[in-house]
């Protein structure tokens, strides 16, 4: 046999062996193939009987659980195993993966039953009425006691234990700037109460919220109160955004020594407040009483807020426009539209514009 021919040859055989080994490697590849596809599957199946054990349900029993901002469906899983609400975590994920809205499941308190069906707690946590907890909505404006009644209503907890609540400073975090009195601290806004909370729970709440608002807006602590008295004013002088600075303004200039008004802010909102009554109700021997909320006869600012200021009020007090601004008087109160002077005169024909407008009603009247 010659060089080219035995050359030949070799490669022949390395081809040959090259191809066995193509072979084989597809063989084994397809076994592998068939074994995943039969195989895999009945140990999947395994695993999820051993570990997937679900309740019957429906469950017995009442317990609280929470679910925070952002958990997936196995955090929740987790949570209600823990508590004894599912069998078992895993249950519980393959029950919310098999809901697609499941994944609108809010955070919140929960009440739920223990030992309950996977698919059944799913529902349970979909359904609002299973939620442990209610909406409570402090608006501007309100006196402390108007926001005792408010909580009352919402959470059924004893007015009277609410007003007691609200005695005990150190329970409900009052600051020492408050001086014992709420009012002024209970901020406005919305929010989320647990159905089991207490009423020193509730109020701790509002008040936290007030003093987080002006820690926000850096005010020191020796500046608190004057903030919150100033902008309580503001709220109920004036309906309109646009004018809560200069009711502001004014009262700045008032409480001035050499002011028109001698530091005396002259606001029957004040007395108003003080006496529980509304500034329309107010009679002429009450205007010249020597109550303490009367900032006609005692200058300077009233011994405490009369409501609970927001936010726009607050943010007013603390960034107020220049002016000479000195009188106001709301014209329109349909409208809102109020009337700012430095002028005495200027301020008596705005007077008289009210009382056209006065006059105007009782026509229609």
């Amino acid at each position: 046999m010659n060089n080219l021919q035995h050359e030949e040859s070799t490669q022949g055989r390395r081809r040959g062996r090259t191809t066995l080994t193509v072979s084989i490697m597809i063989s084994l590849f397809a076994v592998l193939v068939i074994a995943a596809v039969l195989v895999v599957p009945r140990v999947i199946d395994a695993i999820r009987g051993e570990t997937f054990e679900d309740y019957p349900g429906p469950g017995s029993g009442t317990v609280t659980v929470e679910i925070l901002p952002g958990q997936t469906g196995g955090d929740i899983g987790q949570v209600l195993f823990e508590a004894g609400v599912v069998a078992s975590r895993g249950a519980f994920v393959e029950a919310f993966n098999d809901v697609p809205a499941a994944v609108g499941i809010q955070p919140g308190a929960y009440d739920l039953r223990k030992e309950m069906r996977a698919s059944e707690a799913v529902a349970a946590l979909l359904d609002p009425a299973n939620r442990a907890e209610v909406k409570l909505t402090v608006v501007e404006g309100l006196r402390a006691s108007q926001i005792y009644e408010r909580i009352a209503s919402v959470t059924g907890l004893p007015l009277a234990e609410i007003e007691s609540a609200a005695k005990d400073s150190a329970a409900i975090g009052l600051p020492a700037e408050a001086r014992g009195n709420p009012e002024g601290w209970l901020a406005p806004a919305t929010y989320t109460i647990r159905r089991d909370a207490t009423a020193a729970d509730v109020l701790s709440l509002l008040v936290a919220q007030t003093v987080t608002v002006l820690d926000e807006r850096d005010v020191a602590a020796d500046r608190r109160r004057g903030v919150l008295i100033r902008a309580s004013i503001v709220e109920k002088e004036v309906n309109r955004v646009e004018d809560y600075g200069k009711v502001v303004r004014v009262i700045e200039n008032r409480l001035q020594p050499d002011s028109p008004t001698n530091g005396t802010l002259g606001m029957d909102s004040t007395l108003a407040y003080g006496l529980n009554k509304s500034g329309l109700e107010l009679t002429r021997a009450e205007l010249a009483s020597d109550h303490p909320y009367n900032t006609r006869v005692h200058a300077g600012l009233p011994p405490g807020p009369i409501g609970s200021p927001g936010l726009a009020a607050i943010d007013a007090v603390l960034s107020p426009p220049e002016g000479d601004w000195i009188y106001f008087v709301t014209v329109n109160p349909d409208t809102g539209e109020t009337r700012f002077t430095a002028s005495y005169e200027e301020h008596l024909a705005n007077q008289q514009l009210y009382r056209e407008w006065l006059a105007q009603q009782s026509d229609e009247g």
